[in-house]
């Protein structure tokens, strides 16, 4: 394994656990409104992700970075994780951590969809029947509902897209998610200082869990979002996809275990076709690597 491998996996395994967590975070501050969390989110990271490009001396890159091209990427990058996090926020006030979750658990195949139309990576039959099998659970739970389950699509599609626009932008991740949070930080700044105005607005006023808690929403929110991007430069999309799993796992036993969220036998037959097309999904993929490991070895003996 080389080192940049080694890099790539460490920094997924790190983003994916700590967003599992997420729910708990947000659930001990479920008084803040989802809007306001988001703008502080905005408003904390920037200052953490600044605070990391100063600790690695990286401002030449800051500044090479500054082109139209890989501004107009970050953009829309910015744009697509405010969405998510937005919607991620809104569902744990909601009590719909299961149904984000179910988003999570899509989100590694429409990485592998998105990785074959932008990329050109191949999908193999099996796969196929993956992503057909997770279509099936997502009108299962559509079913029941009787609506989509736009929190899980919104999620799936929204940060699925964000990181195939992160791994087109050749941009160190601390420099890319700095861009990213300073171009959302003006509007963040100017709703915060209306809305601090208004009756709602009570923040360095509603005592020390708020005080306290809430500037932590910065580096929570650069720390595995750097780590992500660290992964997504380094590693294939469908690699990338397959270590998701955790997130959506973590966030899932977090929702029935400890938010007692209702889980029924539909749910439950949902989420078995969700789990059956990774599985399947996950049995492919490594025996494909598997397959072209071998071939490339013998390549190498044959030259």
């Amino acid at each position: 394994m080389t080192p940049e491998l080694r890099l790539g996996l460490l920094s997924g395994f790190g983003a994916y656990l700590l967003w599992g967590g997420l729910p708990l975070y947000f659930r001990l501050l479920d008084h803040v409104g989802p809007v306001e969390m988001l703008a502080h989110r905005i408003l904390w990271g920037l200052p953490t992700a600044i605070i990391f490009i100063a600790v690695a001396m990286r401002w030449q890159d800051v500044r090479r970075a500054l082109t139209p091209r890989r501004i107009g990427y970050l953009a829309i990058s910015a744009c697509l994780i405010a969405i998510n996090w937005l919607v991620y926020i809104w569902a744990v006030s909601a009590e719909r951590v299961t149904e984000a979750s179910l988003g999570y658990f899509i989100n590694p195949l429409v990485s592998v969809l998105l990785g074959m139309i932008f990329f050109s990576e191949t999908l193999r039959r099996a796969q196929w029947i993956a992503i057909g099998i997770a279509a099936c659970g997502v009108a299962v739970l559509t079913w029941e509902l009787g609506r989509l389950p736009w929190v899980s699509l919104v999620l799936c599609f929204s940060f699925a897209t964000y990181g195939a626009v992160r791994k087109t932008v050749s941009v160190d991740s601390r420099i890319g998610f700095a861009i990213e949070t300073a171009l959302l930080f003006p509007i963040a700044f100017i709703w915060l200082a209306w809305f601090q105005q208004t009756p709602d607005g009570g923040w360095l006023g509603d005592g020390t869990l708020l005080d306290w808690f809430i500037p932590l929403a910065g580096p929570i929110t650069a720390v595995p979002l750097i780590l992500f991007a660290l992964a997504a430069k380094r590693l294939k999309l469908a690699t990338i996809g397959m270590m998701q799993y955790l997130t959506p796992t973590l966030q899932f036993l977090i929702a029935v275990l400890v938010f007692r969220e209702p889980f029924g036998p539909v749910d439950a037959v949902a989420f078995g076709l969700i789990w059956t097309a990774l599985v399947v999904f996950t049995v492919d993929s490594v025996l494909g690597d598997r397959k072209a490991r071998r071939l490339a070895r013998a390549a190498r003996l044959a030259e």
